[in-house]
């Protein structure tokens, strides 16, 4: 937190009301509309605020953000060895005193361009820059909460978590500490549980129930996603420190179970990041999702489960009911239909499994690993939840090696 920091009260001052409502609105900003560009964008945004927008200003803004990101890193990485070395007496003061001096001296000349003009100044989380930007972000020794539960509720939740694209990174230990931070929370119909431009300070993840994400969208607003059972909410202004992007609401009785910000910060955020990072990343190059944006391949990837097979076993049996849809993340397979042989080979980015799904028809063919096989599936309501928009694709993929 920025009282905590060892520098001089008004860069303390400067922080709170000035550069951190600038960074919330920025972040803010980038998590809408995603752009391809950040800096370009920081660019534009700070050209918005001053009024401008021009080609040459941008690219003078550009510069100036580029010597203030400068300036900062290195304010922050002298603040980070100043905290390493205990000082004390009346000599070390005075050095403290000449560095604190100096620290204003460095940081004086903060461009135009990212001044708030005067009234727009407001109150704003003071955790914005201690969390998100600075080199001060150091770990600290954690003891999560630890809320009694009975064995039914640990094994309830623990059968919740084990759904979650968030919590599936974790160990068995850690785990453990997360079931023992949480807080069972019923929900009414019609309840809100988070509401739009909110800070957020803990996140959801469903039991039962069915809930909808609402956002104001111009004048009206409107339903942008529905969350169910084994869904998690909230976890974005947890992630990456930013207002709440939309408001949630129950749509029936709801059982759900709530975690803090701290205890997902030292436990469960650097694990999920990695993980939807890793699985963000295949997505972008699988062929059938080339149509999504960023955000609708981070849904896909947060509803992911990851299974194995060893080489010749069999991923699906002709003839059987359908309930999942498969991307293969590594190696190889082969689909084969009774009384015809093989009629398709997969690699990694392949997917298969669709047609039982589109169609509610039982597996079409059986499909055998070649070699030792990783697979990443989607259930049934997440295939038809997220992959909707994609059903005139799959159903032609489907036409043309299985026949109509």
């Amino acid at each position: 937190m920025v009282e905590n920091l060892n520098i001089s009260e008004d860069k303390k001052n400067y922080i709170t009301n000035i550069l951190n409502p600038l960074l919330e609105e920025f972040v803010t900003s980038v998590l809408t509309t995603l752009p391809e560009d950040p800096v370009a964008a920081m660019a534009s945004f700070a050209a918005s605020k001053k009024g401008g927008g021009g080609s040459d200003e941008v690219a003078k803004l550009k510069k100036e953000i580029e010597e203030y990101k400068s300036k900062l890193a290195e304010a922050g990485l002298m603040v980070a060895e100043m905290s390493k070395t205990p000082r004390g007496g009346e000599e070390e003061k005075e050095d403290e005193e000449e560095e604190e001096e100096d620290d204003d001296d460095e940081l004086d000349e903060i461009p135009e361009s990212m001044k708030k003009p005067e009234g727009q100044m407001k109150t704003a989380r003071a955790s914005v820059s201690a969390e998100a930007y600075g080199a001060w972000n150091q770990k600290k020794a954690f003891t999560p909460p630890s809320h009694p539960k009975s064995d039914e509720q640990k094994k309830r939740l623990a059968d919740v978590l084990s759904k979650s694209f968030l919590f599936s990174a974790l160990e068995t230990k850690e785990l453990d500490l997360v079931i023992g931070a949480m807080l069972e929370v019923p929900a009414e119909p019609e309840q809100e549980l988070i509401k739009e431009g909110d800070d957020g300070d803990f996140l959801f993840v469903i039991e039962t129930g069915v809930l909808d994400c609402k956002k104001k969208i111009g004048d009206e607003v409107k339903v942008v996603k529905t969350c169910e059972a084994g869904d998690a909410f909230g976890e974005l202004a947890l992630l990456y420190n930013c207002p709440r992007a939309a408001s949630v609401v129950a749509r029936e009785k709801c059982v759900l179970w709530k975690l803090d910000r701290d205890t997902f910060n030292h436990i469960v955020k650097d694990a999920a990041a990695q993980k939807r990072t890793k699985y963000e990343s295949f997505l972008a190059k699988v062929p059938l999702l080339g149509s999504m944006d960023a955000y609708e391949r981070s849904q896909v990837a947060d509803a992911l489960a990851r299974e194995t097979f060893a080489d010749g076993a069999q991923v699906v049996q002709e003839n059987d009911p359908g309930d999942k849809f498969f991307i293969i993340e590594d190696g190889e397979a082969f689909a084969e239909k009774e009384g015809v042989g093989k009629v398709m080979d997969y690699k990694a980015g392949d997917y298969f499994g669709e047609l039982a799904l589109l169609r509610n028809q039982p597996r079409a063919a059986t499909v055998k690993a070649k070699g030792a096989l990783t697979c990443l599936t989607l259930p049934r309501t997440a295939f038809k939840r997220l992959l909707g928009p994609l059903d005139s694709l799959l159903s032609q993929k489907c036409d043309t090696y299985y026949g109509k």
